[in-house]
C-alpha cells in the first residue's frame, strides 16, 4: 500500500479561539498540523469545546514554529519550540510563549480525529 496526501489540502478544518487544526486522515494514520495564535491556552481556547478541565489527548508532535508551555496535571512542565519533538500524555495545559504563532505538527491519531472537535 501507498497512500500519499498533502497537507495543503487538508481533509477537514477545525476552527476554535485563537487557533486552527487542519488534519489528513489516511489509512493508518491521521495527521494534524495545529495553528495557535499569541495568547492561545488549551484551558481558554479549546477546553470549553472539550468539557474538561485539561487536555485528556495523548500527543506525538513536532514544533515546526514558535514556542509553548505545557503544564502537566501532575505539575510537570517544559517549554518546546521550533526543532522539538515531545510526547505528552493526557492531563495537561499548553499555551504559546511569545508574541510568535506556534505551528505544531501532531502524528497521534487521537489528536486528528477528536481535538476541538465541535458536537
Amino acid at each position: 500500500m501507498l497512500e500519499v496526501k498533502p497537507i495543503e489540502k487538508p481533509d477537514e478544518r477545525r476552527d476554535f479561539p485563537r487557533g486552527h487544526l487542519e488534519a489528513v486522515h489516511m489509512t493508518d494514520l491521521d495527521f494534524a498540523v495545529a495553528t495557535f495564535e499569541p495568547g492561545w491556552r488549551w484551558s481558554e481556547s479549546v477546553g470549553p469545546i472539550a468539557g474538561t478541565e485539561s487536555c485528556q489527548m495523548h500527543h506525538n508532535c513536532y514544533v515546526a514554529q514558535g514556542r509553548m508551555h505545557i503544564r502537566m496535571d501532575d505539575g510537570g512542565e517544559q517549554e518546546v519550540g521550533p526543532g522539538d519533538v515531545f510526547v505528552c500524555s493526557p492531563g495537561h495545559d499548553a499555551w504559546v510563549v511569545g508574541e510568535e504563532q506556534a505551528v505544531v505538527y501532531d502524528f497521534q491519531g487521537q489528536t486528528a480525529r477528536e481535538y476541538a472537535k465541535q458536537e
